[in-house]
């Protein structure tokens, strides 16, 4: 029986595309990283190239330490000035970021879902990549008016050690959770990110509105839908 429901944001729970969102974040970052004095393009360069590395995290250490380790060896840095730019990075997260609300489409329907199934007695997690530190998450949460404290559990880089796809990540969860795939489901937008978590037998919704991975992929052996359409159905969950 489910009684764990796993979240996506971006692009699921917060409307947008993947390039409106790192448009106008790395252009923003990249003056963060401009104010301490670096050079933006190749801070910006060493920045994907680390989360790469981070995305091909093997548990052995939490994704925060692993980009951030690599980070500093791309650009030449000592440890002093990784917690400088840490520290600028995660002040803008928490401020500057919040320029990126401008290209997300408004909803209310992320809010009352959350705060419906929370009701009804099931588990919330926020599954969302943690590629990001905590305050980030939290305040691309209060976008759509929600926090944290909405959720038994948010992931972001500090306390996980596997990204998506990897299926590290999702076991990670049900382990910390204490729960079996099959009492879970995952909702996401991402056909390779979100959906592969079905290996492991939980169960999961697709949702289209800004399908990721799908272009030429038949669907008919999926659950899927717009938003609205998932918020019907997972409104229609029994109660707990």
């Amino acid at each position: 029986m489910i009684d764990t429901l796993l979240l996506d944001l971006d692009g699921t729970l917060i409307r947008y595309t993947q390039e409106a969102f790192l448009g106008t974040y790395l252009g923003a970052l990249a003056g963060v990283f401009a104010g301490l004095g670096l050079d933006a393009k190749a801070s910006v360069k060493a920045l994907w190239a680390s989360t790469e590395v981070m995305v091909a995290n093997d548990g052995s250490a939490s994704n925060a330490q692993r980009f951030w380790a690599d980070f500093a060896v791309r650009l030449e840095l000592d440890a002093a000035a990784v917690a400088r730019i840490e520290a600028a990075c995660e002040e803008f997260y928490s401020s500057g970021f919040n320029v990126v609300k401008s290209v997300a489409e408004p909803s209310e329907i992320p809010q009352r879902l959350v705060r419906a199934l929370a009701a009804k007695g099931y588990t919330l997690v926020l599954a969302t990549n943690p590629l990001f530190p905590e305050c980030a998450v939290e305040t691309r949460l209060a976008w759509i008016g929600l926090t944290p404290q909405d959720f038994d559990l948010v992931t972001h880089y500090e306390n996980s050690s596997y990204c998506k796809p990897n299926l590290g990540y999702y076991r990670e969860i049900f382990a910390r959770l204490g729960k079996a795939p099959e009492q879970c489901l995952m909702v996401g937008n991402s056909l390779a990110e979100d959906m592969c978590v079905g290996e492991l037998g939980a169960e999961t919704f697709l949702v289209t509105d800004y399908l990721e991975d799908g272009a030429g992929v038949d669907l008919a052996g999926l659950r899927h839908g717009t938003l609205v359409e998932a918020e019907a159905w997972l409104l229609a969950l029994p109660e707990l």
